[in-house]
């Protein structure tokens, strides 16, 4: 009888990320991305593990924290997972006079698995509304 594969668990797979970016791990977030990965934020889009990883990652870490998701739909099977939902993140002002923000969207992030059979994110979407002052 064949053994049947389980699915992953794909919130295991965010909160691995959310994990590694509320703590500012960039090395962490890099392992986890694929060598094709994606990056679609409006009319942003960047190609490949080295672009995603500089121009996403290391460019926005720094602006925001505590980085938080709502999952509202997610589904995987042995060799892809996604996990769609809304997100909140706090944004760090530019300078110490002007006040800190909200900010919020929607996001997707899409995992697939290497020809090695490790997880990594493949496709991350995210469409933010306009930050609010936090109160």
């Amino acid at each position: 009888m064949e053994e049947k594969k389980e699915p992953m668990n794909v919130s295991t797979l965010s909160q691995q990320f959310i994990g590694a970016w509320n703590s500012r791990n960039s090395s962490q977030l890099d392992t986890l991305l694929a060598e094709d990965a994606h990056f679609v934020q409006g009319e942003v889009h960047f190609n490949g593990k080295s672009e995603v990883s500089q121009k996403w990652v290391r460019e926005t870490m720094g602006t925001i924290e505590n980085l938080k998701t709502f999952a509202v739909s997610s589904g995987a099977d042995e060799n892809i997972a996604f996990e769609g939902g809304t997100f909140t993140v706090d944004v760090i002002p530019e300078s110490r006079e002007l006040p800190r923000g909200q900010g919020e969207g929607n996001y997707m992030l899409i995992w697939k698995k290497n020809d090695k059979g490790a997880w990594k994110l493949h496709y991350a979407q995210l469409e933010d509304h306009p930050v609010e002052v936090k109160r």
